[in-house]
């Protein structure tokens, strides 16, 4: 099924007036709605317990039938214009049962403790909200214009999105949990409580500063440690760069990303606003610097990492392999003779060519545990 959806579905011409752009639109809107509609079916299932109380069932439904509704719209469009009805016949279908599922309540009130759930409605919001502002920022201002959306290796980073999102609380789990649970009595109480009085931008550079600085030597490591290398690798995998390739991470390393960036929040103490707003910065920007964009940013880049700071250590260009770990101040590179930034952009990428990262989900995560095998 997986090789399928990658013929079918990778490297697809959109040129409009053919019925291809409808067919994709159909079958995005089309798979979305239906995702969605059982977040309506089985909420207590399928939303993010924290979400719930900020939640208008009324919007949201209307959001559900909107999409709907462009699906059913583009599909019946496809129909009538694509050289093969399929396609659109498959997103009227996933629309009308998206109707019929998304008849349910969506009135779960936030519960006490934490119930096991699936972060549904986190996937289908978070992807439809990345999806309308980047695929049209990527085709207006493309780095590589021949790149086409629906690219190389897509299908992939799409299911490492999938399940990075609605894999929340399991991530949490092995990451979050643990350090409250084990360093909970061992911090200072006092300290904690200067640091969250301060002002909240102070707290916010407090913030990028203390944890960039541990994810730098941890993203160096990944790259000079061999046995971190091959878990790495899987994000360096993907040889065109487009806002969805930065979900191409290896189960261990998003956990390793995970607890080494909030040990630093936890410890110090933060308060809930500035670690609210870093995440939704820095989540954020990660996606923005894998970004298919020609933005250059000429003194910026030198203080915040942008996407060509970014891309360059994406690079499989030999001056650019190991260089620009910082994800997001490059001061760390040039403090520590990492940086590289030549006054072009890097045009190719992928892994070491001493490393073949093999295609497919499960391979990938099962890549870090073979030894001496061919990819």
């Amino acid at each position: 099924m997986s090789r399928y959806l990658r013929e079918q579905f990778e490297e697809v011409d959109l040129t409009p007036g053919r019925g291809r752009l409808s067919a994709m639109v159909s079958l995005a809107f089309g798979m979305l709605a239906f995702t969605g509609s059982f977040c309506f079916l089985f909420p207590d299932w399928f939303t993010t317990p924290e979400f719930r109380a900020l939640y208008s069932a009324t919007w949201l439904r209307v959001a559900l039938y909107a999409g709907i509704a462009v699906a059913f719209v583009a599909g019946f469009v496809s129909v009538l214009r694509h050289e093969n009805r399929r396609y659109g016949l498959v997103g009227m279908l996933l629309a009308c049962m998206a109707a019929l599922f998304g008849s349910g309540q969506l009135d779960v009130p936030p519960v006490a403790g934490r119930s096991v759930y699936a972060g549904l409605d986190y996937f289908v919001l978070t992807l439809l909200v990345l999806g309308l502002v980047f695929i049209p920022l990527e085709r207006a201002f493309a780095k590589d214009p021949a790149q086409k959306t629906l690219r190389k290796g897509w299908v992939t980073d799409m299911k490492y999105f999938l399940f990075s999102h609605v894999g929340l609380q399991l991530i949490s789990f092995f990451t979050i949990i643990p350090i409250q649970v084990l360093l909970h009595d061992k911090v200072d109480i006092g300290f904690q409580q200067k640091i969250a009085s301060l002002p909240l931008w102070v707290q916010f550079i407090g913030i990028l500063v203390a944890v960039d600085f541990g994810t730098y030597w941890a993203h160096r490591a990944m790259h000079e440690i061999p046995a971190l290398w091959k878990i790495h690798a899987v994000h360096h995998s993907s040889e065109q760069m487009d806002w969805l390739a930065s979900s191409r991470l290896h189960l261990g390393e998003i956990l390793v990303n995970r607890f080494l960036g909030y040990l630093p929040i936890f410890v110090l103490g933060f308060s809930p606003a500035a670690v609210y707003a870093y995440l939704v910065f820095i989540s954020f920007h990660a996606i923005f610097i894998h970004a298919n964009v020609r933005f250059r940013f000429p003194v910026l880049r030198w203080l915040i990492a942008t996407p060509e700071f970014h891309h360059w250590h994406h690079s499989s260009e030999d001056e650019a392999v190991d260089k620009n770990y910082a994800a997001f101040l490059p001061v760390y590179d040039v403090l520590f003779g990492t940086v590289y930034m030549p006054d072009k952009l890097a045009s190719t990428y992928g892994t070491r060519a001493s490393t073949q990262v093999p295609e497919g989900v499960v391979k990938q995560f099962l890549f870090p545990f073979r030894r001496n095998r061919p990819a």
